[in-house]
Protein backbone atom coordinates (compact mmCIF):
# COMPACT_ATOMS: atom_id res chain seq x y z
CA UNK A 1 0.00 0.00 0.00
CA UNK A 2 1.16 3.29 -0.91
CA UNK A 3 2.34 5.41 1.58
CA UNK A 4 0.34 8.34 3.01
CA UNK A 5 0.33 11.51 5.81
CA UNK A 6 -2.28 12.09 7.30
CA UNK A 7 -3.28 14.71 9.71
CA UNK A 8 -6.42 15.00 12.03
CA UNK A 9 -6.89 18.64 12.81
CA UNK A 10 -9.16 19.47 16.27
CA UNK A 11 -10.53 22.89 17.25
CA UNK A 12 -9.83 23.29 20.61
CA UNK A 13 -12.95 23.44 22.96
CA UNK A 14 -14.68 24.79 19.99
CA UNK A 15 -17.88 26.40 21.02
CA UNK A 16 -16.01 28.16 24.23
CA UNK A 17 -13.41 29.41 22.57
CA UNK A 18 -15.99 30.99 19.61
CA UNK A 19 -17.63 32.60 22.67
CA UNK A 20 -14.66 33.89 23.72
CA UNK A 21 -13.48 35.51 20.47
CA UNK A 22 -16.89 37.05 19.94
CA UNK A 23 -16.24 38.22 23.51
CA UNK A 24 -12.39 39.17 23.08
CA UNK A 25 -11.34 37.03 25.84
CA UNK A 26 -8.72 34.66 25.90
CA UNK A 27 -10.26 31.07 26.28
CA UNK A 28 -7.07 29.54 27.83
CA UNK A 29 -7.15 32.15 30.54
CA UNK A 30 -10.99 32.59 30.88
CA UNK A 31 -13.44 30.76 32.80
CA UNK A 32 -16.60 30.25 30.71
CA UNK A 33 -19.06 27.88 29.40
CA UNK A 34 -20.96 27.22 26.56
CA UNK A 35 -25.04 26.00 28.49
CA UNK A 36 -28.35 27.51 28.04
CA UNK A 37 -29.32 29.28 31.01
CA UNK A 38 -32.99 28.72 30.84
CA UNK A 39 -32.68 25.32 31.85
CA UNK A 40 -32.44 23.97 34.73
CA UNK A 41 -28.79 23.63 36.79
CA UNK A 42 -29.24 20.06 35.26
CA UNK A 43 -28.38 21.05 31.92
CA UNK A 44 -25.00 19.56 30.35
CA UNK A 45 -22.42 21.98 29.33
CA UNK A 46 -22.14 21.85 25.63
CA UNK A 47 -18.37 23.18 26.10
CA UNK A 48 -15.79 24.42 28.55
CA UNK A 49 -12.46 26.13 28.20
CA UNK A 50 -9.01 25.13 28.60
CA UNK A 51 -8.77 26.73 31.58
CA UNK A 52 -11.73 25.05 33.07
CA UNK A 53 -10.37 21.92 32.38
CA UNK A 54 -7.18 23.04 34.29
CA UNK A 55 -9.08 22.86 37.09
CA UNK A 56 -10.44 19.29 36.98
CA UNK A 57 -13.99 20.06 35.90
CA UNK A 58 -15.04 17.61 33.38
CA UNK A 59 -16.13 18.55 29.45
CA UNK A 60 -19.11 17.22 29.36
CA UNK A 61 -20.15 18.34 32.92
CA UNK A 62 -23.57 19.63 34.41
CA UNK A 63 -23.87 23.17 35.63
CA UNK A 64 -24.76 22.02 38.77
CA UNK A 65 -21.15 20.11 39.09
CA UNK A 66 -19.47 22.81 38.74
CA UNK A 67 -17.77 23.76 41.83
CA UNK A 68 -19.31 26.59 43.69
CA UNK A 69 -16.00 28.68 44.28
CA UNK A 70 -15.80 28.57 40.53
CA UNK A 71 -16.29 31.94 38.62
CA UNK A 72 -17.56 31.64 35.24
CA UNK A 73 -19.30 33.03 32.49
CA UNK A 74 -22.30 31.13 30.93
CA UNK A 75 -23.15 31.37 27.57
CA UNK A 76 -25.91 30.82 25.71
CA UNK A 77 -25.56 28.46 22.71
CA UNK A 78 -25.32 29.85 19.06
CA UNK A 79 -24.93 27.03 17.07
CA UNK A 80 -25.33 29.07 13.82
CA UNK A 81 -22.15 31.20 14.67
CA UNK A 82 -20.36 28.15 15.28
CA UNK A 83 -21.39 26.60 11.66
CA UNK A 84 -20.28 29.92 10.73
CA UNK A 85 -17.15 29.91 12.18
CA UNK A 86 -16.43 26.59 11.16
CA UNK A 87 -17.20 26.95 7.31
CA UNK A 88 -14.82 30.09 7.77
CA UNK A 89 -11.84 27.32 9.11
CA UNK A 90 -12.86 24.88 6.46
CA UNK A 91 -12.17 27.78 3.84
CA UNK A 92 -8.78 28.10 5.36
CA UNK A 93 -8.05 24.91 4.71
CA UNK A 94 -9.27 25.30 0.99
CA UNK A 95 -6.65 27.51 0.75
CA UNK A 96 -4.12 25.05 1.00
CA UNK A 97 -5.60 21.38 0.48
CA UNK A 98 -8.16 20.33 -2.16
CA UNK A 99 -12.04 19.79 -1.13
CA UNK A 100 -10.93 16.29 -2.66
CA UNK A 101 -8.44 15.88 -0.15
CA UNK A 102 -10.33 16.60 2.71
CA UNK A 103 -13.06 15.02 5.12
CA UNK A 104 -15.35 16.78 7.69
CA UNK A 105 -15.37 14.50 10.38
CA UNK A 106 -17.71 16.80 12.58
CA UNK A 107 -18.56 20.43 12.93
CA UNK A 108 -14.75 21.00 14.69
CA UNK A 109 -12.65 18.21 13.23
CA UNK A 110 -11.24 17.36 9.76
CA UNK A 111 -9.01 15.01 8.55
CA UNK A 112 -6.57 16.08 5.59
CA UNK A 113 -4.17 13.70 3.55
CA UNK A 114 -1.44 16.13 2.93
CA UNK A 115 0.55 13.11 0.74
CA UNK A 116 0.89 15.30 -2.16
CA UNK A 117 0.72 18.48 -1.06
CA UNK A 118 4.72 17.99 1.16
CA UNK A 119 6.76 18.61 -1.73
CA UNK A 120 4.85 21.40 -3.19
CA UNK A 121 5.10 23.73 -0.09
CA UNK A 122 8.31 21.74 0.29
CA UNK A 123 6.97 21.34 4.14
CA UNK A 124 7.51 18.40 6.85
CA UNK A 125 4.18 17.31 7.72
CA UNK A 126 5.10 18.67 10.99
CA UNK A 127 5.56 22.00 9.43
CA UNK A 128 2.18 21.66 7.52
CA UNK A 129 0.47 21.15 10.18
CA UNK A 130 1.56 23.87 12.41
CA UNK A 131 1.39 26.22 9.61
CA UNK A 132 -2.59 25.51 9.29
CA UNK A 133 -3.08 25.86 13.08
CA UNK A 134 -1.22 29.27 12.65
CA UNK A 135 -3.19 30.05 10.01
CA UNK A 136 -6.67 29.38 11.54
CA UNK A 137 -5.43 31.24 14.77
CA UNK A 138 -4.39 34.24 13.09
CA UNK A 139 -7.45 34.62 10.78
CA UNK A 140 -10.44 33.48 13.56
CA UNK A 141 -8.73 33.36 17.04
CA UNK A 142 -9.56 29.50 17.42
CA UNK A 143 -7.09 27.51 18.49
CA UNK A 144 -6.09 24.18 17.43
CA UNK A 145 -4.44 20.65 17.93
CA UNK A 146 -3.54 18.54 15.72
CA UNK A 147 -2.50 14.26 15.19
CA UNK A 148 -0.25 13.34 12.26
CA UNK A 149 -0.50 9.73 11.16
CA UNK A 150 0.10 7.59 8.17
CA UNK A 151 -3.31 6.41 8.06
CA UNK A 152 -6.66 8.05 8.96
CA UNK A 153 -6.46 5.70 11.94
CA UNK A 154 -2.85 6.47 13.58
CA UNK A 155 -4.07 10.41 12.43
CA UNK A 156 -7.04 10.47 14.74
CA UNK A 157 -5.29 8.40 17.84
CA UNK A 158 -2.22 10.93 17.57
CA UNK A 159 -4.63 13.70 18.50
CA UNK A 160 -7.01 12.28 21.13
CA UNK A 161 -3.98 10.92 22.66
CA UNK A 162 -0.86 12.05 21.97
CA UNK A 163 -1.18 15.68 21.03
CA UNK A 164 -2.33 16.66 24.66
CA UNK A 165 0.55 15.77 26.05
CA UNK A 166 2.70 17.85 23.53
CA UNK A 167 3.79 21.15 24.37
CA UNK A 168 3.08 22.38 20.65
CA UNK A 169 -0.23 20.48 20.93
CA UNK A 170 0.80 18.33 17.61
CA UNK A 171 1.12 14.29 17.83
CA UNK A 172 2.64 12.29 15.42
CA UNK A 173 2.16 8.34 15.14
CA UNK A 174 3.31 5.23 12.60
CA UNK A 175 2.49 1.80 12.87
CA UNK A 176 6.04 1.23 14.76
CA UNK A 177 6.03 4.42 17.33
CA UNK A 178 1.77 3.57 18.05
CA UNK A 179 3.15 -0.26 18.75
CA UNK A 180 6.04 1.21 21.22
CA UNK A 181 4.20 4.18 22.64
CA UNK A 182 0.29 2.94 23.26
CA UNK A 183 0.76 -0.66 22.75
CA UNK A 184 -0.09 -0.60 26.51
CA UNK A 185 -1.75 2.46 26.99
CA UNK A 186 -4.73 2.48 29.49
CA UNK A 187 -7.31 3.02 29.18
CA UNK A 188 -8.73 1.31 26.44
CA UNK A 189 -11.59 3.99 25.77
CA UNK A 190 -8.87 6.06 24.87
CA UNK A 191 -9.20 4.68 21.52
CA UNK A 192 -11.30 5.82 18.51
CA UNK A 193 -14.38 2.82 18.59
CA UNK A 194 -13.96 1.44 21.87
CA UNK A 195 -16.51 2.40 23.99
CA UNK A 196 -17.19 1.59 27.66
CA UNK A 197 -19.26 -1.43 26.37
CA UNK A 198 -16.41 -2.83 24.09
CA UNK A 199 -13.76 -2.03 26.73
CA UNK A 200 -16.00 -3.88 29.84
CA UNK A 201 -16.50 -6.83 26.96
CA UNK A 202 -12.98 -6.86 26.60
CA UNK A 203 -12.00 -6.56 30.11
CA UNK A 204 -13.85 -10.15 31.19
CA UNK A 205 -11.93 -11.67 29.15
CA UNK A 206 -8.77 -10.00 30.55
CA UNK A 207 -7.93 -7.62 27.48
CA UNK A 208 -7.03 -4.53 29.37
CA UNK A 209 -4.47 -3.10 26.60
CA UNK A 210 -4.11 -3.27 22.42
CA UNK A 211 -1.05 -5.18 22.89
CA UNK A 212 -3.51 -7.60 24.37
CA UNK A 213 -5.95 -7.83 21.27
CA UNK A 214 -2.81 -8.88 19.57
CA UNK A 215 -2.10 -11.61 21.08
CA UNK A 216 -5.58 -13.02 21.39
CA UNK A 217 -7.21 -15.66 19.06
CA UNK A 218 -8.90 -13.96 16.03
CA UNK A 219 -11.20 -16.34 16.11
CA UNK A 220 -12.28 -15.93 19.39
CA UNK A 221 -12.32 -12.35 18.93
CA UNK A 222 -14.65 -13.03 15.89
CA UNK A 223 -17.04 -15.08 18.29
CA UNK A 224 -17.65 -12.37 20.54
CA UNK A 225 -17.66 -9.14 18.26
CA UNK A 226 -18.81 -10.61 14.62
CA UNK A 227 -17.66 -8.78 12.20
CA UNK A 228 -16.74 -5.80 14.64
CA UNK A 229 -13.73 -7.91 15.33
CA UNK A 230 -12.50 -6.30 11.88
CA UNK A 231 -11.82 -3.25 12.86
CA UNK A 232 -10.75 -4.26 16.33
CA UNK A 233 -7.96 -6.33 15.29
CA UNK A 234 -6.70 -3.59 12.61
CA UNK A 235 -6.31 -1.27 15.03
CA UNK A 236 -4.55 -3.15 17.68
CA UNK A 237 -1.95 -3.59 15.34
CA UNK A 238 -2.46 0.09 14.30
CA UNK A 239 -3.32 -0.69 10.82
CA UNK A 240 -6.82 1.42 8.67
CA UNK A 241 -7.05 0.75 5.03
CA UNK A 242 -9.78 2.89 4.96
CA UNK A 243 -8.88 6.42 2.70
CA UNK A 244 -10.37 9.55 2.29
CA UNK A 245 -10.95 8.90 -1.56
CA UNK A 246 -12.24 5.68 -0.39
CA UNK A 247 -15.00 7.87 1.92
CA UNK A 248 -15.33 9.94 -1.04
CA UNK A 249 -16.56 7.20 -3.11
CA UNK A 250 -18.98 5.70 -0.82
CA UNK A 251 -22.16 5.07 -1.66
CA UNK A 252 -24.87 3.44 1.08
CA UNK A 253 -27.04 0.61 -0.57
CA UNK A 254 -30.32 2.56 1.17
CA UNK A 255 -31.09 5.81 2.40
CA UNK A 256 -33.07 6.99 5.02
CA UNK A 257 -34.03 10.05 7.23
CA UNK A 258 -34.73 10.63 10.22
CA UNK A 259 -35.44 13.07 13.39
CA UNK A 260 -35.84 12.61 16.98
CA UNK A 261 -36.29 14.56 20.34
CA UNK A 262 -36.30 13.85 24.24
CA UNK A 263 -39.08 15.83 25.36
CA UNK A 264 -38.51 18.44 27.90
CA UNK A 265 -41.27 16.37 30.13
CA UNK A 266 -43.50 13.76 30.60
CA UNK A 267 -46.04 13.76 27.68
CA UNK A 268 -49.31 12.08 27.75
CA UNK A 269 -50.76 10.00 25.38
CA UNK A 270 -52.45 13.31 22.90
CA UNK A 271 -49.43 15.30 23.34
CA UNK A 272 -47.54 12.43 22.29
CA UNK A 273 -49.32 11.91 19.18
CA UNK A 274 -49.38 15.75 18.26
CA UNK A 275 -45.66 15.56 18.43
CA UNK A 276 -45.73 12.75 16.50
CA UNK A 277 -47.72 14.56 13.86
CA UNK A 278 -45.41 17.50 14.04
CA UNK A 279 -42.10 15.76 13.60
CA UNK A 280 -43.68 14.10 10.92
CA UNK A 281 -45.13 16.85 9.04
CA UNK A 282 -41.53 18.55 9.09
CA UNK A 283 -40.15 15.79 7.67
CA UNK A 284 -42.46 15.48 4.66
CA UNK A 285 -41.62 19.11 3.88
CA UNK A 286 -37.62 17.80 4.40
CA UNK A 287 -38.47 14.80 1.91
CA UNK A 288 -40.01 17.70 -0.65
CA UNK A 289 -37.32 19.88 -0.21
CA UNK A 290 -35.14 17.48 -1.06
CA UNK A 291 -36.88 15.36 -3.86
CA UNK A 292 -36.70 12.28 -2.43
CA UNK A 293 -39.78 9.92 -1.89
CA UNK A 294 -39.97 7.45 1.22
CA UNK A 295 -42.03 4.08 1.09
CA UNK A 296 -42.48 3.27 4.74
CA UNK A 297 -41.46 5.30 8.51
CA UNK A 298 -40.96 3.82 11.53
CA UNK A 299 -41.54 5.50 14.59
CA UNK A 300 -39.63 4.71 18.16
CA UNK A 301 -41.43 5.89 21.58
CA UNK A 302 -39.70 5.96 24.77
CA UNK A 303 -41.87 6.17 27.81
CA UNK A 304 -41.01 7.83 30.64
CA UNK A 305 -38.07 7.47 32.84
CA UNK A 306 -39.89 6.36 35.75
CA UNK A 307 -41.37 3.62 34.22
CA UNK A 308 -38.33 1.85 33.53
CA UNK A 309 -40.47 0.33 30.81
CA UNK A 310 -39.29 -1.21 27.31
CA UNK A 311 -39.65 1.67 24.36
CA UNK A 312 -42.04 0.49 21.58
CA UNK A 313 -41.60 0.77 17.81
CA UNK A 314 -43.42 -0.10 14.55
CA UNK A 315 -43.67 0.35 11.15
CA UNK A 316 -46.27 2.09 8.71
CA UNK A 317 -46.02 0.72 5.33
CA UNK A 318 -47.43 3.06 2.29
CA UNK A 319 -48.86 1.70 -0.48
CA UNK A 320 -46.50 3.70 -2.68
CA UNK A 321 -43.63 5.89 -2.56
CA UNK A 322 -44.60 9.76 -1.79
CA UNK A 323 -43.64 12.25 0.35
CA UNK A 324 -47.25 14.10 0.77
CA UNK A 325 -48.38 14.43 4.72
CA UNK A 326 -51.79 13.90 3.16
CA UNK A 327 -50.89 10.25 3.17
CA UNK A 328 -48.43 10.11 5.33
CA UNK A 329 -49.46 11.72 8.22
CA UNK A 330 -52.93 9.87 8.66
CA UNK A 331 -50.44 6.32 8.17
CA UNK A 332 -48.19 7.50 10.95
CA UNK A 333 -50.57 8.64 13.34
CA UNK A 334 -52.76 5.45 13.03
CA UNK A 335 -49.48 4.16 13.74
CA UNK A 336 -49.10 5.73 17.01
CA UNK A 337 -51.97 5.03 17.87
CA UNK A 338 -51.65 1.28 17.45
CA UNK A 339 -48.20 0.60 19.44
CA UNK A 340 -47.94 3.11 22.05
CA UNK A 341 -49.71 2.04 25.38
CA UNK A 342 -52.27 4.96 26.18
CA UNK A 343 -51.25 4.81 29.92
CA UNK A 344 -47.65 5.35 29.61
CA UNK A 345 -46.45 8.91 29.56
CA UNK A 346 -44.03 9.61 26.80
CA UNK A 347 -40.60 11.16 27.13
CA UNK A 348 -38.46 10.28 23.47
CA UNK A 349 -39.44 10.31 20.04
CA UNK A 350 -37.72 9.18 17.21
CA UNK A 351 -39.18 8.63 13.53
CA UNK A 352 -37.35 7.32 10.16
CA UNK A 353 -38.25 7.18 6.59
CA UNK A 354 -36.88 4.34 5.10
CA UNK A 355 -35.80 3.26 1.73
CA UNK A 356 -35.72 6.96 0.47
CA UNK A 357 -34.84 7.72 -3.09
CA UNK A 358 -35.25 10.64 -5.52
CA UNK A 359 -38.68 11.18 -6.58
CA UNK A 360 -39.56 10.39 -10.11
CA UNK A 361 -41.18 13.15 -12.73
CA UNK A 362 -44.75 12.47 -12.47
CA UNK A 363 -44.35 11.41 -16.24
CA UNK A 364 -42.03 8.87 -15.52
CA UNK A 365 -44.27 7.32 -13.28
CA UNK A 366 -45.86 3.80 -13.65
CA UNK A 367 -49.88 3.47 -13.90
CA UNK A 368 -51.53 0.71 -12.85
CA UNK A 369 -55.02 -0.34 -14.16
CA UNK A 370 -56.15 -0.05 -10.05
CA UNK A 371 -54.49 3.70 -9.55
CA UNK A 372 -57.20 6.61 -9.36
CA UNK A 373 -55.99 8.97 -11.40
CA UNK A 374 -58.20 11.29 -9.05
CA UNK A 375 -55.65 10.68 -6.19
CA UNK A 376 -52.46 11.71 -8.71
CA UNK A 377 -53.91 14.78 -8.95
CA UNK A 378 -54.71 15.30 -5.18
CA UNK A 379 -51.15 14.39 -4.59
CA UNK A 380 -49.53 16.90 -6.92
CA UNK A 381 -52.00 19.55 -5.25
CA UNK A 382 -50.55 18.55 -1.86
CA UNK A 383 -47.40 18.81 -3.30
CA UNK A 384 -47.52 22.18 -4.70
CA UNK A 385 -48.54 23.05 -1.34
CA UNK A 386 -45.87 21.88 0.28
CA UNK A 387 -43.31 23.22 -2.29
CA UNK A 388 -45.13 26.78 -1.63
CA UNK A 389 -44.97 26.53 2.29
CA UNK A 390 -41.21 25.74 1.82
CA UNK A 391 -41.09 28.34 -0.04
CA UNK A 392 -42.08 30.90 2.32
CA UNK A 393 -40.40 29.44 5.28
CA UNK A 394 -36.98 30.08 3.06
CA UNK A 395 -37.36 33.46 2.33
CA UNK A 396 -39.45 34.74 5.71
CA UNK A 397 -38.30 31.90 8.14
CA UNK A 398 -39.40 28.29 9.76
CA UNK A 399 -41.91 30.11 12.03
CA UNK A 400 -43.28 32.42 9.20
CA UNK A 401 -45.79 29.71 7.92
CA UNK A 402 -47.57 27.33 10.59
CA UNK A 403 -50.58 24.64 11.13
CA UNK A 404 -52.94 24.98 13.79
CA UNK A 405 -51.42 21.92 15.39
CA UNK A 406 -48.20 24.03 16.01
CA UNK A 407 -50.10 26.21 18.24
CA UNK A 408 -51.95 23.66 20.34
CA UNK A 409 -50.41 23.73 24.27
CA UNK A 410 -47.44 21.36 24.60
CA UNK A 411 -46.58 21.63 20.42
CA UNK A 412 -42.52 21.87 20.05
CA UNK A 413 -41.80 22.64 16.67
CA UNK A 414 -41.89 26.84 17.02
CA UNK A 415 -39.53 26.16 19.55
CA UNK A 416 -37.28 23.35 17.53
CA UNK A 417 -37.40 25.61 14.69
CA UNK A 418 -35.56 28.33 16.37
CA UNK A 419 -32.59 25.74 17.29
CA UNK A 420 -29.93 23.38 15.31
CA UNK A 421 -29.27 20.52 16.33
CA UNK A 422 -31.64 20.57 19.70
CA UNK A 423 -29.65 23.97 20.66
CA UNK A 424 -30.63 27.16 20.30
CA UNK A 425 -29.66 28.57 16.87
CA UNK A 426 -28.68 32.13 18.65
CA UNK A 427 -30.24 33.87 15.17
Amino acid sequence: MENRTYICIDLKSFYASVECVERGLDPMTTNLVVADPERSDKTICLAITPSMKKLGIKNRCRIFEIPKNVEYIVAPPRMQKYIDYSAEIYGVYLRFVSKDDIHIYSIDEAFLDITEYLSTYHMTAKEMAMMLMDEVLREVGVRATCGIGTNLYLAKIALDITAKHSPDFIGVLDENSYREILWDHKPLIDFWRIGKGTASTLERYGITTMRQITEMDEDFLYSVFGIDAELLIDHAWGLEPVTISDIKAYKPKSNCISSGQVLMRDYDFEEGRLIVREMMDLLCLDLVDKGLVTDSVTIYIGYSNALHAEPVRGTAKLDKSTSADSIILPAVTALYDRVVDPGKPVRRINITCNHVTDDMPSEAIQISMFDNPKDDQSTERNNRVQKAVLGIKKKYGKNSILKGMNYSEGATTRDRNRQIGGHKSGE
